[in-house]
């Protein structure tokens, strides 16, 4: 990256520090003395294992308590396709935003939204949204399209190969589908695209994937075509990789912005002018001032795409819904529009082509994640698409929050407000025990009675 001559000098004077070059130098040579001890291996977590690793580190029992706590330990198995050498686990505040009124295809309801976060003021301003839209009658959602690709990529000795490997592969796709459907009850092999760059051929493999969101169902599958490939292919390649980085896994990239990667699904609102004032201090012709604005900046930035934030609200609900977070970076790319109607009412859309979520697999399972999505009531077979066009009103919700307090001024206050004021510390005597949840079929009226109860005891 470039940088002009004074930046560099203030840097390499903070560098220096009055160390000469050598010492800087040596800093950064590579040291072989002997390295530290490797984590003992364990794909599947056991008490012994969980031991063999606390013991390399040198931490306080402390900070063993927090992540290996006894709630941890005791639902230990269920992490076991998570996470290998297992420590712990981390936890994270969970707010609940809502109600969310959603008039989808599959979508039908009010949401309450579990979002696991560490920014304070996102869950207010997603509720807020969400409150916004649902006062308005609900946003309409739809799911468009949906299907998730891998790429495998074959490497031949000159283009006249790749051409006769073209050929071929044009006449396999029975074969292909049918070896990848073997792999699994629920991918259907349903697209295959071809790419040629010299002698290099992509086979781009488009799957439906059932409610589970898919990634590793596909590289399973395309792995048996791959192997089909090298037991019948007339032309071997020199070489072959299950996905040679043309699918846009976990990445932000134009095709799958102008195709799909995952569901693809939008989402409208339409508010009347004085919802938009009570509830966002603002006027429709302001946001959609703002949107105009803001469009502009994402073309002269050179984003994918025009929105605000929707990475906070998906990565917020895909933490607390076990879904695979690094998704988010393409999932979290689409297109926001307001526009001021005839009627002078505000019409607000998002459109997301890539969505990368599922009910079923992956950490959908996890004990809290599992609690979240019953929140949702969009656990299990069968909620997928509900959960795209959920997670489509929920970037509508943040987009509206957001512009509005940008158009009132109140962005940054939110922030002061929310973000700025020191945590309160749990008194040592109080007589709420953190460790303890409340009791299961407990009113809340009488667990704060029995508190207070407990409270005046402790007193005399």
């Amino acid at each position: 990256m470039p940088t002009d001559h004074r930046r560099a000098r203030m840097f390499l004077d903070r560098l220096f520090q009055g160390r000469s070059l050598d010492e800087l130098g040596h800093r950064l040579k590579p040291k072989h003395h002997e390295p530290a001890e490797k984590v003992p291996r364990g794909f599947r977590p056991s008490l012994e294992g969980l031991e063999q690793r606390w013991q390399l580190l040198a931490t306080r029992p402390e900070t063993r308590g927090e992540l290996a706590d006894p709630e941890t330990l005791r639902k230990m198995l269920s992490y076991q396709c998570s996470a290998e050498n297992f420590i712990g686990t981390v936890k994270l505040p969970v707010g609940l935003a809502g109600p969310l009124r959603v008039n989808g295809l599959f979508a039908q309801g009010d949401y309450y939204i579990p979002l696991a976060t560490t920014e304070a003021a996102l869950v207010a301003s997603y509720s807020r949204g969400a409150q916004l839209i649902t006062e308005a009658g609900g946003c309409t959602a739809m799911l468009l399209n949906e299907g998730v690709t891998r790429a495998p990529g074959f490497a031949f000795r000159n283009l006249r190969e790749a051409g006769r490997f073209i050929v071929w592969a044009l006449s396999q796709m029975e074969e292909f589908r049918r070896a990848a459907e073997a792999t699994t009850r629920h991918g259907k092999l349903i697209d295959m695209r071809i790419t040629v760059e010299g002698n290099h051929v992509y086979l781009s493999f488009e799957f439906t994937t059932g409610d589970a969101c898919g990634q590793n169902m596909v590289t399973l599958a395309t792995e048996a075509i791959c192997e089909h490939v090298n037991a019948h292919a007339p032309v071997r390649p020199q070489y072959a990789f299950v996905e040679a980085n043309l699918s846009g896994d976990k990445k932000a990239s134009a095709q799958s912005f102008l195709t799909v990667r995952g569901k693809k699904v939008t989402a409208e609102v339409i508010l009347p002018a004085d919802l938009v004032g009570s509830c966002l201090h603002a006027t429709p012709g302001q946001m959609a001032n703002y949107w105009q604005m803001s469009a502009i900046g994402g073309v002269l930035s050179g984003t994918l795409g025009v929105q605000g934030h929707y990475a906070n609200g998906l990565t917020a609900l895909y933490i607390a819904c076990g879904q695979d977070v690094a998704c988010v970076a393409e999932s979290a790319v689409g297109v926001t529009r307001f526009e001021v109607t005839p009627q002078g009412e505000l019409y607000a859309a998002v459109t997301l082509p890539n969505l990368m979520v599922g009910s079923v697999g992956g950490g959908t399972g996890l004990p809290s994640q599992q609690a979240c999505l019953d929140i949702l009531g969009l656990a299990g077979p069968g909620k997928a698409a509900a959960l795209a066009e959920v997670c489509a009103g929920l970037c509508l919700a943040g987009e509206l929050s957001i512009i509005g307090a940008l158009c009132a001024g109140d962005f940054a206050h939110a922030h002061r407000c929310l973000a700025r004021a020191k945590p309160a510390r749990q008194p040592s005597d109080s007589p709420f025990d953190i460790s303890k949840t409340l009791p299961v079929g407990v009113p809340l009226g009488r667990f704060r009675q029995d508190q207070a109860v407990a409270a005046q005891a402790g007193a005399s």
